[in-house]
């Protein structure tokens, strides 16, 4: 694709979605501020300017919190059904602007365009089920000890719910949280990935018009921008009693202290080092589809990416051989090119990252089977881009125990029984995602018993990566224990409370305690 041609596609995308060359990133919905620092959104896919934030102040986000405190006293009134209609709404209008948020996306965030689309199509996705929950939120009724009484549970709103994304999924991830959050009846403020602050922008214009069009509060969804600081705003308010974050294992471990020090709640996504079992019994073709997308989709940027595969010696040499011929094949280049497999990764930062994973890697004594390198000449001037490699290696190596956001696949061999993969598997700080690749109903089951992984997601026959939004999506170790999306996840934006109703003329104590006055 021209250059040329980017440029007219994308100064479309950003007219349709109301996104400026320079752009307020504070926001209590349709009215936008900010006095801090301006940040800029350089496109990894060329280097361009995309546009730029002013970013948020202390005195922006006190402005935020107030609007967010008056917002909720009244979106929490309304009937949970009702508050679906407008989650229906928001989800009809990304229909209407999925391809120009698909778009922004994949430029800003550098995934390719299915990618882009797909994750709009997650946003979609979470806003049908949240509807459909928002006439199910229930709780359970219980037996009482004492005769006359009766027992039950029920879930009232928190508040104010945080919410801070990381740039890989610079959409999809706060519509997993705020779908749910606004079905429950909490307001959210949302801090967006310094590195993908455009696409706060774009969210809130398209929620803000919601909100406009029914006449409801603008501070039933704020955003802010800015760096980590900005964040601390968030973290350190016990006005926000739910912290959501989504990053680092390093950053989550701030996040939790600092939350936990207020007894506040914190819903963490963190790191991930996702592996494939490989057994003896596993279909080949699908081992290296799941295991070529799960290691080079969205450049290795994804929580979920195969890290590590980890394959049976009598498969090794096969596999292999299939992933060497499979990589040769791979299209690098813009990702809004939809015949190109991969785009960049974020920043020149991170392309430092992998080449220090693949120096290490090295070091430690593994050996390069599929050499990477950074790309450069034409279609390539951001110096984002970098080939996906592969490394024979063995799973106590450090570099191997951490995660390296990008396009690296360490190959690992296990000898003997698939007990022994799995303890290989487990054999790191994080849990998040899994998957097994087998024919063999007893090694499957297994896979999925208590003996078997030890990740929040566990796959057999497909691949780490894909999530769907009706499981509840997290993991456990260091991956920070917090669960988001589907399932029963929404318990979390909400609080829990027991009630007892006597309707007897006697009093009773439970346990049979007699205290006669």
């Amino acid at each position: 694709m021209e250059s040329t041609t980017v440029k007219k596609t994308i100064q479309k995308t950003l007219d349709q979605l109301g996104v400026k060359s320079q752009n307020f990133g504070t926001s209590t919905g349709s009215e936008s501020f900010g006095n801090g620092e301006t940040i800029k959104s350089f496109s990894p896919v060329d280097g361009e300017l995309i546009g730029s934030v002013l970013s948020t102040t202390k005195a922006d986000y006190e402005k935020v919190l107030n609007s967010a405190q008056l917002a909720y006293k009244t979106w929490r009134l309304k009937p949970a059904p009702l508050r679906g209609e407008i989650v229906r709404q928001f989800g009809d209008k990304l229909r209407e602007l999925k391809q120009p948020l698909g778009e922004l996306v994949s430029y800003e965030m550098g995934k390719s365009l299915q990618e882009g689309l797909g994750e709009v199509q997650e946003m979609i996705d979470i806003c049908e089920f949240a509807v459909g929950l928002s006439r199910q939120l229930h709780g359970l009724t219980m037996h009482s000890e004492r005769p006359g009484h009766r027992m039950y549970e029920q879930y009232h709103p928190l508040g104010i719910v945080g919410i801070i994304s990381a740039f890989n999924f610079p959409v999809a991830v706060w519509s997993w949280n705020t779908a749910l959050a606004w079905i429950c009846g909490d307001v959210c403020v949302w801090k967006a990935s310094e590195k993908a602050p455009l696409c706060s922008i774009a969210c809130q214009n398209i929620i803000a018009k919601v909100l406009k069009d029914n006449n409801l509060p603008e501070g039933i969804s704020c955003i802010i921008n800015g760096n980590y600081k900005v964040g601390e705003f968030m973290t350190t308010d016990s006005r926000i009693p739910l912290i959501s974050a989504t990053g680092s294992t390093r950053m989550g471990k701030i996040v939790s202290k600092t939350v936990g020090e207020r007894l506040g709640k914190s819903l963490l996504e963190l790191g991930g080092n996702n592996a494939i079992i490989v057994t003896p019994d596993a279909d080949l073709k699908m081992t290296i589809i799941g295991a070529v997308f799960g290691a080079v989709g969205t450049a290795g940027q994804r929580c979920t990416s195969t890290r590590r595969l980890i394959i049976h010696e009598s498969m090794y040499n096969k596999v292999k051989e299939a992933l060497v011929s499979a990589y040769k094949q791979l299209r690098i280049g813009n990702p809004l090119n939809e015949n190109n497999h991969v785009g960049p990764l974020i920043d020149k930062d991170a392309v430092e990252m992998y080449q220090l994973a693949l120096k290490k890697a090295i070091d430690e004594g593994g050996t390069i089977l599929v050499e990477g390198g950074v790309l450069s000449g034409k279609g390539y001037e951001s110096g984002c881009y970098v080939k996906p490699a592969i490394v024979e290696a063995d799973n106590h190596f450090e570099i191997v125990q951490h995660e390296t956001f990008a396009p690296i696949l360490y190959l690992l061999k296990y000898t003997g029984s698939v007990e022994n993969a799995i303890d290989i598997q487990n054999g790191v700080k994080q849990g998040l995602s899994s998957a097994i690749m087998t024919n063999n109903l007893r090694e499957a089951e297994l896979f999925l018993s208590q003996l078997g992984s030890d990740c929040g997601i566990a796959n057999v026959n497909i691949g780490t990566s894909g999530a769907e939004i009706g499981g509840a999506f997290g993991g456990e170790k260091e991956t920070g224990g917090g669960r988001e999306s589907g399932s029963d996840a929404w318990k979390i934006y909400m609080r829990r409370q027991t009630n007892t109703i006597n309707y007897t003329t006697e009093l009773p104590l439970a346990q049979g305690i007699k205290f006669d006055l």
